[in-house]
């Protein structure tokens, strides 16, 4: 059974201090949940004071992207082994930085390599626009991005990754894809191209997260279903109470099935 992976992308908000004051009231209630990966992606800035708030604390700390060279004349960026000096993962291919900041299929896969090559454990996210969902290319769009994002990606490097779908028209909406149909992309489009590349035994084991207006409402009946292994949370990870809440529904799950399964 693959364990539940749970992630707050707090995209450019929280300060230092509203940082540590969120963790401080999250850390009380997540201690001790075991059978779920808990992690949390401050921006750059508050990296350092979650990464020593978070210690021994059973909460992993990512940054929310790198660049791909490892050092240069590259105003503004972040190298892998910055990263990895002081994180144990990082996101990569959020639809923000494809819509933004012009990110393409290509420079997801340099990002990635460099991240693995640092040592980083990375979250690859992938997911459709609006009008290609309701043109029916969503498989289309996730299988051309999975394919050329994990292009040349090792059976033994893909240990280190998490598959994060997010259907783009469903990130901060407040609009989520249903249960079923995001585990149809999981189940019917990710896991078997996976399998393709990595094969059967890996494809089993990695990670694929939901991310799109994930909500303390709607988390245990997306856990529930048979692909869906975590979720990638942005809006509702930015208060304590949401994201707690989120985390224990997994938990909660996770007990379930592992009680059926007995």
């Amino acid at each position: 059974m693959r364990k539940f992976f749970v992630a707050g992308n707090w995209k450019m908000n929280k300060t230092i201090a509203e940082a540590q004051a969120l963790m401080e009231a999250m850390l009380p209630q997540l201690a001790g949940i075991d059978n779920v990966d808990i992690g949390v992606a401050p921006p750059y800035l508050a990296l350092p004071a979650m990464v020593e708030r978070c210690r021994g604390a059973g909460v992993k700390v990512g940054a929310q992207n790198l660049f791909w060279e490892a050092s240069g004349a590259y105003t503004g960026e972040v190298a892998a082994p910055m990263v990895a000096e002081i994180c144990e993962f990082v996101i990569v291919g959020h639809s923000e930085r494809r819509k933004f900041f012009g990110e393409t299929d290509e420079t997801v896969n340099q990002r990635l390599k460099a991240a693995l090559a640092a040592g980083l454990e990375v979250i690859v996210c992938v997911g459709e626009t609006l009008e290609e969902n309701e043109a029916g290319l969503t498989a289309a769009v996730v299988t051309r991005q999975l394919t050329e994002g994990l292009a040349g990606i090792t059976e033994a490097q893909a240990a280190k990754i998490t598959i994060a779908y997010e259907p783009v028209w469903a990130i901060g909406t407040g609009r989520a894809a249903t249960p079923e149909d995001a585990n149809r992309v999981h189940r019917d489009v990710i896991r078997p191209l996976l399998r393709q590349q990595f094969g059967d035994a890996r494809a089993e084991q990695m990670r694929i997260q939901y991310g799109g207006s994930v909500t303390p409402d709607n988390a245990a009946e997306l856990f529930a279903m048979s692909d869906i292994d975590g979720a990638l949370v942005g809006g509702a990870s930015l208060k304590a109470e949401s994201f707690i809440a989120i985390v224990k529904a997994a938990s909660l799950v996770a007990i379930i099935e592992q009680e059926t399964k007995k």
